[in-house]
């Protein structure tokens, strides 16, 4: 099983990007999916989740309102819209797979994309 994200960049205050991220083999449509964040000097955090068939979205508080997880099962894509986005939203975003139940728990997740960059400039 691979990941691999894309459509990171540099962006202004205020502008939008979307991520998405494709996963091979045969496990993305029975697998919840999420996106997580991690800025320089910082732990990596949650900042999406949703499950296996789409009904269900889950986000962290500060990305509320202005960000939105999708899937395509038969692309095997999830993709994270970004919106007015903000300097603090600068970080490298991963996406990740768990077999269980949509969670905002790094420790649930056991396949991981490579990252790719998100940079916002005020």
């Amino acid at each position: 099983v691979q990941l691999q994200a894309f459509g990171g960049g540099l962006v202004q205050a205020g502008g939008s990007l979307r991520l998405s991220c494709v996963v091979s083999g045969r496990i993305f449509s029975i697998s919840a999916m999420a996106w997580f964040r991690q800025a320089p000097g910082k732990e990596r955090e949650f900042v999406a989740a949703i499950s296996w068939r789409g009904g269900n979205t889950y986000y962290a508080d500060s990305v509320k309102g202005r960000f939105t997880i999708s899937r395509a099962n038969a692309k095997n894509t999830v993709y994270l819209q970004m919106n007015s986005l903000k300097p603090e939203d600068t970080a490298v975003y991963y996406c990740a797979r768990t077999g269980f139940v949509s969670s905002a728990s790094y420790d649930d997740y056991d396949y991981w994309g490579q990252g790719t960059l998100v940079t916002v400039s005020s």
